[in-house]
């Protein structure tokens, strides 16, 4: 590595070993007093620990609000965090409620298509998907704190859903126990997102990163969308397989099976979705043209059908759908059995995709109106969702970014927004079920290849590629993994790369050479600022990660090249001896004991090479844990300093006195 050649040209000691001035490249600097480095105040084991847990668990600290309060406040307070309905029910008003209803209205246009679609795509009975847009939405309206999320089934938990169950269990041959597994995997998705909320283990679900959700979205859309060709095409016998190869091959192996009638319909119903939503994309406030396009094209479709019927026979439909509200389910959860695994399996997975996307899609909102969601209520409110959802015929559900945004720009002020849509799916289950005979299977293909071709965002994967080469990998395995592999196993490969790059950024911290800006007290990067010039005699060296035992060896090995490099240089360049090595700990956030042993090691081999080791700013928590060892003892005096230029400047003072 290149690094900046210039050097200070001296250094002037002032007097009484406490002060120094300092003169680089001329400029003569403010005498510097020289600080102790203090040790933090004292506080018990038990004090630490419970600094510690609070700053894991609670780090918003939930219950400022309760502090100094009465026992009723503190009970109203309660109230509100647990349900926060009650936070803004009293303040509500018509005006509120005229928006709500517009928003609500609109985004059941879109939810009951898309409710029938989704549970299609997870093989589960059409039916399922509406019974998914009523309960859940009724409970995330008395829990939920996100006052835009719209709640319903979703295409990439429905996905998931249906890939790990359909590997194991026919929804065709064994349609009870596929409904069972369905509903007990989201029994168990449900208990374990409320886990996650009420042990307030949310940081779990940050091992999804974002570029690794991009990756699997997008090759999910795209499994997705190719699986929609079977009802695009009229297809009958399609594969059950949900990779690329054999969809693809699937496709052109059942060529004579396609209905050039169901292609016809299904293409142009394709195009009119596609095209409302470029047009609501680029005129935001036409966003009911979108939002009402999968509902105008249900209702045409099923009325050419209607009409058509004679002359279409070969247009698969819908049929009929049971009227009437959501049977209850809690005899059908799969509790005990050979493929119970499977059903926790599928739910944890399903659960983690779904909070992710829910809780994502929620702060993006809040973020917007410039309020705040809380995590960790979230969770629970989508887990309880989801287990109540389990036992009310309801597969996993989750807030969808699709119909939150229609929500959103339909105006929508708080979860009653969610009540209104649970009214209107409701009317629909009473009343509306027979008009659904006759939808063409072809439009509920038209809508999901239209719902999910937005997850594909080629302009994000270009710039994770500008910015982050990592990013980008964990992006890429992601989306060949779910396209050539499967689903589930293309979700872990991009996870593990995910926890590759944490454990590469741990195991191989980063480390720097600084130098002094002439002029001032101020040491940065030698090969980033072009002014900085090396100070004679010192080496600086600053550490910019914790110390662990998983990066100690490498800190010690990597902290000897340095050094040996700098040697090389300075025969190279004939300039003064190395004297004084000094490691700057400010970005050491943490060590331990292997730490420790590394700074005592390297101690000791340069003090038998003649050189001086300094620290530098050690923070209050790595300072006390050096005290406790003793560590510091072994240095003695100007060993430890509260500044980089304290340090230059006392022992170069110390040294001219010497002289």
């Amino acid at each position: 590595m290149v690094l900046n050649s210039n050097r200070v040209e001296h250094f002037s000691g002032g007097g009484g070993g406490t002060t120094t001035t300092i003169t680089i490249s001329g400029d003569a600097l403010p005498p510097l007093e020289t600080h102790e480095v203090c040790l933090p105040p004292h506080r018990t084991t038990l004090q630490k620990l419970r600094q510690r847990l609070s700053e894991i668990f609670f780090p918003d600290d939930p219950l400022h609000g309760f502090k100094n309060q009465t026992w009723f406040r503190k009970l109203l307070f309660g109230l509100q965090y647990f349900f926060p309905i009650f936070q803004w029910a009293t303040n509500y008003n018509v005006k509120l409620l005229r928006s709500d209803v517009v928003s609500g209205l609109t985004i059941a246009s879109l939810a009951i298509p898309q409710g029938i679609s989704y549970a299609k795509l997870a093989n589960l009975p059409p039916i399922i998907g509406l019974y998914s847009s009523f309960v859940p939405p009724l409970i995330y309206s008395v829990l939920g704190s996100s006052r835009h999320l719209a709640v319903g089934p979703v295409s990439i938990a429905s996905l998931v859903m249906g890939t790990m169950l359909s590997e194991t269990v026919s929804s065709t041959e064994e349609p009870i126990l596929y409904l069972q597994l369905a509903f007990t995997a989201t029994l168990f998705a449900g208990l374990f997102q409320a886990s996650l909320g009420f042990l307030r283990l949310g940081f779990v679900i940050d091992f999804l990163s974002k570029a690794t959700l991009l990756g699997f979205m997008a090759g999910a859309a795209v499994i997705v969308s190719l699986q929609q060709l079977k009802g695009l095409l009229g297809i009958v016998h399609f594969t059950s397989k949900m990779q690329l190869v054999p969809v693809l091959s699937s496709v052109f192996h059942q060529r004579n099976e396609w209905s050039w009638q169901t292609i016809v319909m299904g293409v142009c119903f394709l195009l009119f979705l596609l095209t409302t939503r470029k047009i609501s994309m680029r005129r935001p406030k036409l966003f009911w043209i979108s939002a009402a396009s999968p509902l105008a094209s249900v209702i045409l479709s099923t009325i050419l059908v209607v009409f058509l019927k004679s002359r279409v026979h070969d247009i698969k439909t819908i049929g009929h759908l049971p009227k009437g509200l959501n049977p209850p389910s809690s005899n059908m959860l799969y509790l005990h059995g050979p493929y119970l695994g499977l059903a926790i399996k599928t739910g944890i997975v399903t659960g983690i995709l779904s909070l992710t996307e829910g809780i994502a899609v929620g702060r993006t909102f809040a973020a917007l109106k410039n309020y705040q969601v809380d995590g960790n209520k979230e969770m629970m409110a989508i887990g309880l969702m989801n287990m109540a959802g389990s036992c009310s015929s309801c597969y996993v559900t989750t807030g969808s970014f699709s119909r939150s945004a229609v929500n959103y720009n339909a105006g929508a002020q708080t979860m009653v927004s969610n009540i209104i849509l649970a009214t209107t799916v409701l009317v629909t289950l009473l009343f509306l079920m027979p008009l659904f005979y006759y939808t063409p299977n072809l439009i509920l293909a038209a809508i999901i290849i239209s719902a999910v071709i937005g997850l594909i965002d080629y302009q994000a994967a270009i710039r994770l590629w500008k910015v982050d080469k990592l990013d980008f990998l964990a992006c890429i395995s992601s989306f060949l993994g779910v396209l050539f592999i499967s689903v589930p196993l293309g979700l872990a490969i991009a996870v593990g790369v995910s926890v590759l790059k944490v454990l590469l950024h741990v195991t191989r911290p980063n480390t720097v050479v600084l130098g002094n800006i002439p002029g001032t007290q101020i040491y940065q990067n030698l090969s980033r600022y072009k002014e900085t010039v090396r100070v004679p005699s010192f080496f600086i060296l600053a550490i910019e990660s914790p110390m662990y035992f998983a990066n100690s060896m490498y800190l010690q090995e990597r902290i000897l090249r340095w050094i040996r490099e700098e040697e090389q240089w300075i025969e190279t360049n004939k300039d003064s001896n190395m004297k004084c090595i000094i490691l700057d700990m400010t970005a050491v956030t943490a060590i331990d004991t292997s730490g420790i042993d590394t700074i005592s090691e390297l101690r000791k081999m340069l003090e038998k090479r003649s050189l001086k080791l300094v620290l530098v700013n050690p923070i209050g928590s790595v300072m006390e844990k050096l005290h406790q060892s003793n560590i510091l003892d072994s240095f003695k005096s100007e060993g430890l300093y509260l500044t980089v230029g304290e340090a230059v400047a006392d022992i170069s003072s110390s040294w001219k006195a010497h002289l």
